[in-house]
C-alpha cells in the first residue's frame, strides 16, 4: 500500500510539473487544437533606438495598426525601447529569450544588423526572422535656426549648402555630421570616402537614435545630421531643419523635394544606404507563432493605414517578405556584408 501510495504522489507531481512546463516553458506557446497559434496575453516588443527615432516610429505605427485592424486577438503591445550598449544588450536578450518567446518581437533591419555582426558574436540565425515590412533611405539635414556652436557654424556660412561645406572640410575647418548607429555610420563613411574627406576634416558623433542626433542639431551642437524622412519629417515641417542633401540615386519628393543628390552638387557619384526595414523574434519562437506574427506583418503591410500614415508621409518603400523570404533575404545581406568587411 505505502509503495502505491508513493507512485501516485510521484504520478501527480509529473502532472504538476507537465503543466507547469505547458504553462511556461518551450517557446511559452498557446498553440491551439489545429496546430495554429493565438495571442492571449500582453506582447513585448523590443526596439533598440530611442524614441522619436526611425525604429520607434516604425514599431509604433505596426502596433497600432495590429490593435486597431484586431490582428493580435485584443491583446496589448507594449513597445519597449532599449538602447544599452547601443541596442545590443537589447537585441541579445531577444536572442536568448526562451521564456514566453512567442510574446517577444524585436525591431531588426539592417542597421541594427551591421554593428551586431561587427561587434558582437551575435548572428541572424540567432533569431527568428518573421518579416520584412520595406525599404528606407537617409537625408543629410541642417539647422540653420540654431545658434551654432561648431567650428564650420562659427565661419558664419550658410548652413543649408552642403557644397559649401565640402570645400570648408577640404580647406581646413572641421564639419561635424552626427546621426544613430549602424547604417547612419555606413552611409557617412561612404559619404566621405566619395568626397576624398577623412573623420578628421569631416567628423561623425554617434548618437542612441536619429532622436537624439535631431535633439543635438537642434541645439547647435551638429552641422548636419543623418536622418531617414519618418523621424525629420515633423521638424522639416516646423521649419527646424532644412533637407540639404539626398542620400539616394534621385532626390525625394514631397518637403525633401529641394535636397540635391551628391552628383548635382559636384564631381561625385551619388551615395545610398538602402535601409530595410523588419521584425525578428527569439530564436526559441514557436513555429506556430512565427506563421502567426508573419501572416499578421502582411496584413498590416496591405492596410491602407499603413500606406497613407507609414510609407507615404515617411516615403518609404513597400517591401513586405514573410518569413521565409525575409530569413533568406537577411542571411544573404549578412554573409555579404560580413565578406566585404573581412568579418568571420
Amino acid at each position: 500500500m505505502k509503495k502505491m501510495k508513493k507512485l501516485a504522489a510521484l504520478a501527480v507531481a509529473a502532472l504538476t510539473l507537465t503543466a507547469s512546463l505547458t504553462a511556461c516553458g518551450g517557446g511559452g506557446s498557446d498553440t491551439n487544437a489545429d496546430g495554429t497559434f493565438t495571442p492571449t496575453k500582453t506582447i513585448t516588443w523590443v526596439c533598440t533606438s530611442g524614441a522619436g527615432g526611425g525604429s520607434d516610429i516604425f514599431s509604433r505605427k505596426i502596433a497600432d495598426i495590429m490593435n486597431t485592424e484586431n490582428l493580435v486577438n485584443g491583446q496589448t503591445i507594449v513597445i519597449s525601447n532599449e538602447t544599452d550598449g547601443a541596442g545590443e544588450v537589447g537585441r541579445n536578450k531577444i536572442a536568448t529569450t526562451t521564456m514566453n518567446a512567442d510574446y517577444n518581437l524585436l525591431t531588426f533591419n539592417s542597421g541594427d544588423l551591421m554593428p551586431m555582426v561587427t561587434n558582437t558574436a551575435n548572428r541572424s540565425s540567432n533569431f527568428r526572422i518573421l518579416a520584412i515590412m520595406a525599404v528606407d533611405k537617409q537625408l543629410l539635414f541642417s539647422c540653420g535656426s540654431a545658434t551654432g556652436k561648431t567650428a564650420y557654424a562659427k565661419t558664419g556660412a550658410d548652413m543649408t549648402d552642403f557644397a559649401a561645406a565640402i570645400e570648408a572640410a577640404k580647406n581646413g575647418t572641421y564639419v561635424v555630421i552626427g546621426g544613430s548607429k549602424g547604417d547612419d555610420i555606413a552611409t557617412y563613411q561612404a559619404l566621405i570616402e566619395e568626397l576624398g574627406l577623412t573623420e578628421d576634416q569631416m567628423g561623425y558623433i554617434t548618437y542612441d537614435s536619429t532622436g537624439d542626433a535631431i535633439t543635438a542639431a537642434l541645439g547647435g551642437n551638429l552641422d548636419f545630421v543623418i536622418s531617414k524622412p519618418a523621424a525629420a519629417s515633423q521638424y522639416v515641417e516646423s521649419g527646424d531643419l532644412t533637407p540639404a542633401l539626398a542620400l539616394s540615386t534621385e532626390r525625394f519628393g514631397g518637403n525633401l523635394a529641394d535636397a540635391p543628390t551628391l552628383s548635382e552638387i559636384g564631381d561625385y557619384e551619388n551615395v545610398e544606404v538602402p535601409v530595410w526595414r523588419g521584425v525578428a523574434a527569439p530564436k526559441a519562437m514557436s513555429d506556430a507563432a512565427v506563421s502567426f506574427w508573419s501572416d499578421a506583418l502582411k496584413k498590416v503591410s496591405e492596410t491602407q493605414a499603413w500606406n497613407d500614415e507609414y510609407l507615404v508621409p515617411n516615403q518609404l518603400i513597400s517591401q513586405y517578405m514573410n518569413s521565409a523570404d525575409a530569413t533568406a533575404y537577411v542571411s544573404e545581406f549578412e554573409a555579404d556584408y560580413m565578406a566585404s568587411n573581412g568579418l568571420s
